[in-house]
């Protein structure tokens, strides 16, 4: 889909160029300072934009201290780099989670959005509940401050025959203990974006003790996958670049960013290998996304 700059409402950012004529606008970009994955995330995004905007990426920050274009961030670095640089500056940030960037959407409502990283907790619970058919109860595992991280969740799941419970762990001397209880509760351990508990300190203890007492673990995200997760929803790159197209085209038809959103397509990665070790029969991860694609569009039009 290329976005529809073109299609101006009274509002334009179009400027008009020594002859008169129309001038593209201008999207600057501001890297994460990983190369790669900022050359790929900039090419995914000039095949959404193509010819009706000028994207250019940054390399001196001060140029944005007197500009007026919207910048996409690339990580929550660069987000937080170019706020502090101008805080007017229109700001769609790319690869950062919600509980990151909600704080800034709610005091700036139209000055900054986003396209969320994380995976909807709903959707990582609805796969373990795809991989473990039988399974009604879920542990969670948080710190005091990231207890509220999961209420929505837990709302949510009495509709799928599902209910969770909170274990709550604030030093590294009550994490296994409490994750033993946790266990002891759940049919599998769903975790949720905390990097207090889910870190790469923690994550080899966390995942011993688990399947240790035969239970699997779901999220938080792609990376812990091959660190033995079971499995975790993630949204492919492609798509996060479409949303953001979505959202920009919104922006130069009012002027005015939308609401953050998460991309309208996720994916599952599992690891075989841990299922193996488990004698737990896996789905294809093709299966599991079609599987949840069709429970949540279910749900949402029985809501209708």
């Amino acid at each position: 889909m290329v976005v529809a700059l073109m299609l101006l409402l009274p509002w334009s950012p179009f400027v008009s160029g020594q002859n008169g004529e129309p001038t593209l606008p201008t999207i600057y970009i501001a890297g994460s300072g990983n190369t790669s994955l900022d050359q790929h995330v900039t090419r995914l995004l000039r095949e959404q934009i193509g010819d009706t905007a000028e994207l250019v990426f940054i390399h001196d920050d001060q140029s944005l201290r007197t500009s007026g274009s919207p910048v996409i961030t690339i990580g929550p670095a660069a987000f937080t780099r170019i706020r502090q640089i101008n805080r007017n500056t229109p700001i769609l940030a790319l690869l950062v989670e919600r509980k990151f960037i909600q704080g800034y959407v709610n005091r700036t409502p139209g000055q900054v959005s986003a396209v969320f990283y994380d995976v909807p907790l709903l959707r990582q619970a609805l796969a373990g509940k795809a991989i473990l058919p039988q399974s009604n109860r879920i542990a969670l595992l948080a710190s005091t401050e990231s207890v509220e991280i999961y209420e929505d969740l837990i709302d949510q799941l009495a509709e799928y025959s599902l209910e969770a419970r909170v274990f709550v762990t604030d030093s590294d001397d009550q994490l296994i203990p409490t994750l033993i209880r946790a266990l002891n509760y759940g049919d599998f351990l769903l975790a949720g974006s905390d990097d207090a508990i889910y870190n790469p300190r923690n994550i080899k203890h966390i995942l011993l003790t688990a399947y240790r007492r035969n239970r699997i673990v779901i999220g938080p995200s792609q990376a812990y996958v091959k660190a033995g997760v079971l499995a975790s929803g993630y949204a492919p790159f492609p798509a996060m670049a479409a949303k953001a197209g979505e959202l920009l085209q919104a922006y130069f038809e009012t002027g005015i960013l939308p609401e953050p959103a998460y991309p309208n397509e996720f994916r599952v990665e599992v690891n075989e290998q841990v299922a193996r070790s488990l004698n737990i029969p896996l789905p294809s991860r093709e299966w599991i996304s079609q599987y949840l694609d069709d429970l949540m569009l279910s749900s949402q039009e029985d809501l209708e």
